[in-house]
């Protein structure tokens, strides 16, 4: 159990190769066409130029997609290796909001080719973290290198910062142009908190619904598991209305949180990360920089900690 090849897939139609030709590694995953119907179609939109070099992109890259002999259902796509967004954990207000920052514009991105993601929940958010990483990571034990001869040791992500990718558009839809705001019967995505799904029978604006995901995903991440987030607490808020007409759209996030970026001092964007959770100590180790030197020349405790 101590060597890498013991380490078998994770989930079973998720697959790591690497790419013969200039040895990137990359993720094999198998889809049935006839289930997720659009999404090959939307994920090489996003793929293809003029829209794959664009720097508000944080689609996840399509590199190639695989066609199973003898079955015609059956599609393997070619995607980069990411991790999850939080891991490496966070260690810095700063950095949490560079993430939001890349999540709002992403998103805005996705809305603005008119594409409703429908699913853009916590699981479906990760991060292409290969610069953290001293050596490469084992794509499936995250924690261990490739090579499996210890711990994946990493930067932080001021020191290296990654770019976070929106991923699986098995059930995203793409609308006309000239339907603004469309009406779409509720799908069922990971999130089940979502209010549409209280009322299956009524349609509802999907572009609404995936600012409700992201919204969601940031209060329970964040607001309600870590300390220093309260600045974010009314645009979440608004985002996470029960009626969707209230909802701002992502355009309006976006104004509203460059609003809230110029209020926050370099001081608050460099205090460190800290959990709900942790306790006296632990919150103490993880003052901001400035005040933890403080107490170390006035107490001489953060030293011996």
């Amino acid at each position: 159990m101590d060597c890498e090849d013991c380490r078998g897939p994770v989930i079973q139609h998720i697959l790591d190769a690497t790419c013969i030709i200039d040895g990137t590694f990359v993720t094999l995953k198998l889809i049935r066409k006839s289930r997720h119907l659009y999404k090959i179609e939307i994920g090489q939109l996003f793929s293809t130029e003029p829209l794959a070099s664009d720097p508000d992109n944080h689609c996840v890259p399509i590199y190639d997609v695989l066609h199973v002999p003898d079955d015609e259902d059956q599609a393997v796509i070619v995607m980069p290796l990411l991790r999850p967004f939080t891991d490496p954990c966070f260690d810095t207000c700063g950095e949490v909001v560079e993430c939001f920052r890349q999540l709002f514009v992403g998103l805005q991105f996705i809305h603005k080719q008119h594409v409703a993601h429908c699913d853009c929940m916590d699981l479906n958010i990760m991060m292409d973290a290969t610069c953290l990483f001293f050596h490469p990571f084992h794509p499936q034990d995250i924690d261990m290198r490739r090579d499996y001869k210890g711990e994946a040791k990493s930067l932080t992500h001021t020191q290296c910062p990654p770019k976070y990718f929106y991923i699986d558009f098995g059930i995203s839809c793409c609308y006309d142009a000239n339907n603004t705001a469309p009406l779409e019967e509720p799908i069922w995505g990971g999130n089940k908190t979502v209010p549409k799904f209280q009322n299956l029978d009524q349609p509802r604006n999907p572009f609404l619904t995936d600012v409700y995901y992201l919204g969601n995903m940031i209060r329970n991440e964040f607001l309600l598991t870590k300390h220093r987030f309260e600045f974010m607490a009314p645009l979440v808020g608004d985002m996470v209305q029960e009626d969707l007409t209230k909802r701002p759209t992502m355009d309006e996030v976006i104004t509203r949180f460059d609003e809230i970026l110029k209020q926050l001092s370099s001081w608050k964007l460099q205090s460190r990360v800290v959990d709900k959770e942790d306790g006296n100590i632990i919150g103490l180790y993880s003052l901001d920089p400035p005040y933890r030197l403080y107490c170390q020349e006035r107490t001489g405790f953060l030293a011996s900690v």
